[in-house]
């Protein structure tokens, strides 16, 4: 993502010091409770205030709706369809609030962008069912000599017992630096967050379960015509799998984990009492093994 290296130069800091105090203050984010990265993001930026834009566009907020009253749709805030306090919406291509001197997508993302916003939205349907929010946003990278452009893709659930945020930035180029690749194909690249919070009321208070994993993968796959279809179904595809992996770690690793650390707590007879009982049902299993012998 974005470092503003040169603005933090001309307020006279050097590369190598704002890299390392960058570095620190993302570690601190890491450690502290996704349920609190806003307030705690508050604070931080209130603390180093010369890291702002840097953490703004680095550090992944749980996602925002906004109303579109010209679409008559809700959609997703982030810093790619921010400019300036003005986000952008998908579905009509407005800034709201208005904004002179915006930036837009160029005439053919626009169309991929339109094109994109219908293939995920069914996507969305199908696995976050309804109350569920996408967005998809585009934005051109490259240069003359190369085809180079950038997606986000956003998915959001709330329901009764938490929310789902899910952020997917795929880049895409047919000339990635230090790779290269047969004619026709294109190299994508996919960074994917997410983000969970359950909030579950209890009778003696509350539980709540939070966390976050970031996942990357590169790709390259055949698209010698250039085709906006492929290159949906090319990134489609990547996010599909890697959703489902994170989705299939959160349950096993994440919910496996504090199922088990739960059981303990919630031992009736205390633990002391609970482990001399394994430890009585394991001699009791090796004497009859033994005994089988």
């Amino acid at each position: 993502r974005r470092v503003h290296g040169e603005r933090f130069q001309n307020q006279g800091f050097d590369d190598k010091t704002m890299s390392d105090k960058l570095e620190a203050a993302l570690d601190l984010m890491r450690r502290l409770p996704p349920a609190d990265i806003e307030d705690n993001l508050f604070y931080l930026l209130d603390l180093a205030p010369d890291l702002t834009e840097s953490l703004l566009s680095t550090v992944d907020q749980p996602l925002k709706t906004q109303a579109d009253p010209a679409a008559g749709r809700d959609y997703l805030l982030c810093d790619y369809n921010r400019d300036g306090d003005s986000f952008r919406s998908p579905w009509s291509n407005t800034y709201y609030p208005p904004i002179e001197g915006a930036t837009f997508p160029s005439d053919k993302l626009r169309e991929m962008e339109v094109l994109g916003n219908k293939v995920f939205d069914r996507y969305r349907e199908a696995y976050f069912g309804p109350g569920s929010i996408s967005s998809v946003y585009f934005w051109d990278m490259g240069d003359d000599d190369s085809v180079a452009w950038a997606a986000c893709i956003l998915m959001y659930r709330e329901g009764k017992a938490g929310t789902w945020n899910s952020i997917h930035v795929v880049e895409v180029t047919d000339k990635p630096s230090n790779t290269k690749l047969p004619t026709g194909h294109f190299q994508y690249k996919l960074i994917t967050t997410i983000t969970i919070s359950l909030d579950q009321p209890l009778s003696n208070g509350n539980c709540n379960l939070s966390g976050s994993l970031t996942r990357q993968e590169t790709k390259s796959f055949p698209n010698p015509k250039d085709a906006t279809l492929a290159h949906l179904a090319n990134m489609g595809r990547m996010i599909e799998d890697m959703e489902t992996r994170l989705r299939n770690q959160v349950d096993a690793v994440y919910f496996g984990r504090t199922q088990e650390v739960v059981s303990y707590l919630r031992e009736i007879r205390g633990t002391k009492e609970a482990k001399e009982r394994q430890a009585t049902q394991q001699k009791v299993i090796q004497e009859m093994s033994k005994a089988a012998v």
